[in-house]
């Protein structure tokens, strides 16, 4: 394997995705001093309240509070985005060229239907992007290595999934909830210019969004928690190192 650019990739279908799902543990890891990364696979210009420009605007605020190394967008068709060869190219330039060592995407089976999408997407992609017969080229035109990451693991987002993974966010909960609030015209928001009210513009939206999170650190006796699905098998190293 070649060498690791940044510790934890994070790429998601919409704006919004990677904080309302892993938000706590990208500043968990910022925290530490790891370098973590978001890609944004689309714009999310098809969502009922704000625009693709201020859906960029709030996802570069919400960044600013995580502290994150590095943000992009993709700029895939909102909805419509498929998984074949040259969505897969595009995504595989994208892995190349971050090279994380864990990367984390979209729940694989979700209210909305471009989350199983992404997230099956991202996982063709993760696999064919550590294939050196398959070449790609960053933004000077240099040929890219091959490359895979270590380990993907999935976001629990509006259906509920039985994790493989807890994480412990509570002393980043609110670094979380801050980050998720910079979207203005999606969350907690009463400005009809911005668009009709929609499922989670509603105040309880953000309610269950926390209610998730205290069910979630029940389960390891936290405060708040995150949770993550793994397609493999994942071992460790020391059974007195867990919780």
């Amino acid at each position: 394997m070649s060498d690791i650019q940044f510790d934890l990739l994070v790429m998601t279908v919409h704006p919004d995705d990677s904080e309302l799902g892993a938000g706590g543990t990208i500043a968990k890891y910022v925290a530490e001093g790891k370098k973590v990364a978001v890609v944004d696979l689309t714009r999310g210009e098809l969502g009922t309240r704000g625009t693709a420009d201020t859906r960029a605007a709030e996802a570069q605020a919400a960044s600013e509070i995580l502290g994150i190394a590095a943000r992009e967008n993709l700029g895939l068709k909102d909805g419509f985005f498929r998984n074949d060869e040259d969505t897969q190219r595009i995504v595989i330039q994208a892995i190349r060229k971050y090279r994380p060592e864990i990367i984390i995407t979209n729940a694989l089976d979700d209210r909305h239907p471009d989350h199983g999408r992404a997230s099956k997407l991202v996982y063709d992609s993760v696999f064919l992007s550590g294939l050196r017969r398959i070449v790609t080229y960053d933004e000077s035109g240099a040929e890219q290595e091959a490359f895979r990451p270590r380990l993907q693991l999935q976001l629990i987002q509006d259906k509920y999934i039985q994790p493989d993974i807890i994480m412990d966010i509570t002393p980043f909960w609110d670094v979380k909830e801050r980050a998720i609030l910079a979207y203005t015209t999606q969350f907690n928001a009463s400005n009809d210019d911005d668009g009709p009210q929609t499922y989670i513009s509603n105040p309880g939206f953000m309610e269950s969004t926390r209610a998730r999170a205290r069910e979630l650190g029940r389960n390891i006796q936290v405060q708040f928690a995150e949770g993550f699905t793994s397609r493999k098998i994942l071992g460790v190293g020391d059974i007195f190192d867990l919780l």
